[in-house]
């Protein structure tokens, strides 16, 4: 496959999605190292990607919600303008005060499909990288898609790193840290259902593309579960970090 022509945003996109599907690129493009200072990231969600989020997708979170451990996943979906890259400031919308954080592994689809197998699934994730499913709860009241999906709420990033990068992930350490305060921890061991699943259950829905993104499920540990509730304001920083992959950085700043 000849190297592509990254004279524009669309080549770029189009070497990532190469990539990621597992084609033989020509690496003289990267031009390494590139200097992360004074560098502004971009979600890494490239093409016309989906963003598929799994609720409920731990037990300890789910016991402390107060529901029943789901059959089959929670599903439900992201516009890609609801998220930030690293480094740039989650949005507290002004008609809101109960902006919360949850820590996710995310996936990113390599090669795609339709009906793939469990036993196939590990083939399709083409990367890893870290999620905040930043969640405005009183809005969730009204519906799950309305608390999801509140213009650059959310946060992906800061990277792509390839699964082959990656020894097993399904054993990866998560933790959120709240102004340097860890409020979240746990591993991808303890997902209701594993990413294997979560790949073919979506697949049985929709066919899923190089590039669609699949966030994994938040543990316990979310403000809105605490006594008295743990609300994200201003000023804050909020770290995700997960085992391997990187660490996730934003602030909060309230809606201009």
């Amino acid at each position: 496959m000849a190297s592509p022509r990254l004279d524009g945003p669309e080549a770029g996109e189009q070497a990532v999605l190469e990539l990621l599907a597992g084609g033989r690129l020509d690496a003289s493009w990267l031009r390494l190292p590139v200097p992360h200072a004074g560098l502004q990231l971009l979600p890494p969600i490239v093409g016309r990607a989906n963003v598929y989020c799994i609720g409920l997708n731990y037990r300890s979170h789910v016991a402390e919600t107060g529901h029943e451990l789901p059959a089959q996943p929670t599903v439900f979906l992201r516009d890609a303008d609801s998220l930030v890259g690293d480094g740039a400031a989650m949005i507290r919308p002004r008609v809101s005060s109960q902006f919360d954080f949850e820590g996710e592994l995310a996936i990113v689809i390599g090669r795609g499909g339709r009906h793939i197998s469990e036993e196939q699934a590990p083939a399709h994730v083409g990367a890893l990288t870290c999620f905040n499913d930043g969640s405005l709860r009183d809005f969730q009241k009204h519906s799950l898609a309305a608390g999801k999906n509140f213009n650059r709420s959310g946060a992906c990033g800061p990277w792509l790193v390839l699964s082959n990068e990656v020894a097993d992930f399904n054993r990866l350490g998560l933790c959120t840290r709240l102004n340097g305060h860890l409020v979240q921890q746990s591993n991808t061991q303890m997902l209701i259902h594993p990413i294997a699943k979560l790949v073919s259950y979506l697949s049985q829905i929709v066919e899923l593309r190089t590039g669609d993104v699949i966030a994994t499920g938040t543990p316990e540990g979310v403000g809105a579960r605490r006594h008295p509730p743990l609300w994200l304001r201003p000023g804050d920083t909020v770290e995700v970090e997960i085992d391997g992959v990187g660490v996730l950085r934003n602030v909060v700043q309230d809606e201009p």
